[in-house]
């Protein structure tokens, strides 16, 4: 996949201002080598179909390029520990948790399919949580159910157009999702119960990604690759 354009979207906040702070992060080092690299800072992917538009847009190349090197990876997400679902209520945190969480795929992937030629695939990202649930998690676990069945009937609906549809389910990763969101004695805690005793890192589920986006995944779709740590699941 050397060589590939990227674009892709960025949360601005303290401490990554720009998006080659992202792109300097040791986990993110290996873009360097793309060729070019479209960055479009947003918070709001969730409430602005423009941004979606936009992503896609950049991602054009100036002249068609072969089917494998189309990709559109939906890897936005939100999460709030909720224990107590009456506390999950309308209007809020619900509604950003499902707007970022699965709203956004379906403004995404509109974008992309106007551009994606036959060959073109479709990544999307959900969780393990979608396979074994949460209790501390239940609007972002509901989302993460969706975006499975969202992978499975878009597979369906776009394979006559030679496009393939696939997902990937990571168990528990270091990203700064966790610190943001886990009280900190969970964040300590983060990964252990899984059968590998640990959390992944960002590096070790991107194969999925990369396999899912080229051709040697041709005969793939409506399907999900469970990077997880050894946690059995069923789909």
């Amino acid at each position: 996949m050397q060589g590939a354009t990227v674009a892709f979207t960025y949360v601005k906040h303290k401490k990554t201002k720009t998006a080659n702070d992202t792109l300097a992060t040791p986990p993110n080092s290996q873009i360097q080598r793309t060729r070019r690299t479209h960055r479009h800072p947003t918070s709001r992917l969730r409430l602005r179909a423009r941004t979606a538009r936009g992503v896609v847009e950049a991602s054009r190349p100036e002249r068609p390029l072969p089917a494998c090197d189309n990709p559109a990876s939906n890897t936005a997400a939100e999460q709030y520990v909720s224990p107590d679902s009456p506390k999950i209520k309308r209007g809020g945190q619900l509604d950003r948790v499902f707007r970022t969480n699965i709203f956004s795929h379906f403004l995404t992937t509109k974008y992309a399919l106007k551009h994606m030629p036959e060959g073109g695939c479709i990544i999307n990202t959900t969780s393990v949580n979608a396979y074994k649930g949460n209790a501390r998690l239940l609007d972002y676990t509901a989302t993460k159910g969706a975006i499975v069945a969202f992978t499975r009937a878009l597979a369906l609906q776009v394979v006559e157009k030679g496009i393939r549809v696939n997902g990937v389910a990571p168990g528990p990763v270091w990203t700064p999702l966790i610190p943001a969101s886990f009280p900190e004695d969970q964040v300590k805690e983060f990964g252990k119960d899984v059968p590998m005793g640990r959390a992944g890192q960002p590096y070790e589920i991107a194969p999925s990604y990369v396999f899912l986006a080229c051709s040697d995944s041709s005969y793939i779709s409506g399907q999900v690759l469970h990077p997880n740590g050894g946690t059995i699941v069923n789909g």
